[in-house]
């Protein structure tokens, strides 16, 4: 292989992809590469100008303009970071999610369109030849990215397979007994036996065709609140955003049902998850010794207002 191969190729796949007319492509105002920058967003409920620039390896100055014209249009809104005022949190707006939604919708659609064109027997083949040049040109590393990641509603033996990774995980990183296995069961039980599908979800993250993460959101006993359980990331997934992902999937959804506050309970050793919350806006509102799975632990409840900005 030479040099001109690689770069036959490439002038060939983003012709094929439009991706140098991708505005006319989707039938919408945005390049490639703004489109890009915008599911990044929609994907990580916050994240920092720099944190964007490293991910996306962008120009400083180019994103800069990305996010003036961005923020122009009413789709971001650019505030100091809490953790460090020096850098600026971009944000979505409502309007800046529905925007994303409806790209990533005819995208979507594009490229149905022209999956439509290859033979179904030619698919396989087209698949296992896109992953080889991925794997080859990642240098080792897993060729994935946040992009692989689906969230979707539990299909049959998902919520069996809640209750058992829940049990082997918190068991082998937390030492934790059987006792949490029957909490566990007990909630996904309660779960499928009576929900209202409007108001109570359960996302599964999938990748490669597998489950690697969940979440549920359920009704509280407190009125208009929605209550955050078993948020879960397989070990060998995390590194992808697919915890934050699964936390905006709740907050997006018990914000959109009309709930005032959204609550949580978990333990101070689940320190991955806790900041996760907190980068939500979570608040903690107490904390309390208790001896549970065998175990002594430090149960904490947090609390998002919905209503509020999410701070």
């Amino acid at each position: 292989m030479t040099v001109q191969d690689i770069r036959a190729f490439n002038r060939f796949y983003t012709n094929v992809i439009g991706a140098l007319d991708y505005s006319r492509h989707l039938y919408a105002p945005y390049t490639l590469t703004e489109s890009r920058v915008l599911y990044e967003l929609a994907h990580s409920s916050r994240t920092d100008a720099v944190d964007l620039r490293t991910e996306l390896s962008l120009d400083a100055g180019y994103l800069s303009r990305i996010l003036n014209k961005f923020e122009q249009d009413g789709l971001v809104e650019r505030t100091p970071s809490r953790s460090d005022p020096r850098r600026r949190r971009i944000t979505l707006t409502a309007r800046g999610r529905e925007t994303a939604a409806l790209l990533a919708e005819r995208a979507d659609e594009s490229v149905g369109a022209l999956l439509a064109t290859v033979p179904p027997p030619d698919r396989p083949r087209l698949a296992d030849a896109m992953h080889t040049v991925r794997a080859i040109l990642s240098d080792g590393r897993p060729p994935h990215g946040r992009e692989d990641v689906v969230l979707r509603e539990p299909g049959p033996g998902d919520l069996g397979w809640i209750v058992q990774r829940n049990a082997a995980l918190y068991a082998a990183e937390y030492g934790f007994n059987a006792d949490y296995e029957g909490l566990v069961a007990r909630i996904v039980a309660d779960f499928a036996e009576d929900h209202d599908p409007h108001l109570e979800r359960v996302w599964i993250a999938e990748l490669d065709g597998r489950p690697v993460g969940c979440v549920m959101c359920v009704r509280d006993e407190a009125p208009a609140t929605a209550r955050l359980r078993l948020l879960l990331v397989e070990p060998d997934a995390r590194g992808l955003g697919i915890g934050d992902r699964l936390v905006t999937a709740v907050v997006d959804f018990a914000r959109g049902v009309g709930y005032r506050d959204l609550v949580l309970w978990t333990n101070d050793v689940l320190g991955s998850a806790r900041r996760i919350y907190q980068r939500h806006g979570f608040v903690l509102l107490a904390e309390k010794p208790h001896r549970s799975f065998g175990k002594d632990l430090v149960g904490q409840d947090w609390r998002l207002d919905l209503q509020g900005t999410g701070e």
